[in-house]
């Protein structure tokens, strides 16, 4: 079984590889037969194809990933990360809040992740769709 330092050093590449708009090393984390399955709900992206053409896409956006408390690992084969994805939409800067939840492998790689978040957990910062404090 991989250990905890293991876990959380991948997810941090994750999320650094993301910053940098880089899905080809993001789907590079990825086992060949992975999932990926976000936000929990929609469709399932299945293989590294997938996901890597899932993972082009959303950094295409110029999305940014923050993280809001230290990743955290577990006794089994899974870790979480709480962060917000930072990113301008039609209706002005927005923020999500998300947690991804990923299992790994014996090699080490990530064997699926899913992200939960929901409509309500976006909030518009600015431009003609703010919310109003």
């Amino acid at each position: 079984m991989i250990d905890d330092a293991h876990m959380k050093k991948a997810m941090q590449a994750y999320i650094d590889h993301f910053n940098r708009a880089d899905h080809a090393a993001i789907a590079g984390l990825y086992a060949d037969d992975a999932t990926v399955e976000d936000p929990v709900g929609s469709p399932v992206k299945t293989g590294k194809d997938a996901i890597a053409a899932f993972y082009k896409m959303a950094v295409s956006t110029g999305a940014r990933l923050k993280l809001a408390a230290p990743i955290r690992g577990s006794h089994g084969n899974a870790a979480a990360m709480v962060f917000e994805v930072q990113l301008n939409m039609p209706e002005g800067e927005a923020v999500i809040r998300v947690i991804d939840v990923m299992t790994f492998n014996d090699a080490g790689q990530f064997s699926s992740m899913k992200a939960y978040w929901s409509r309500s957990d976006m909030v518009v910062l600015s431009g003609p769709g703010a919310t109003k404090s």
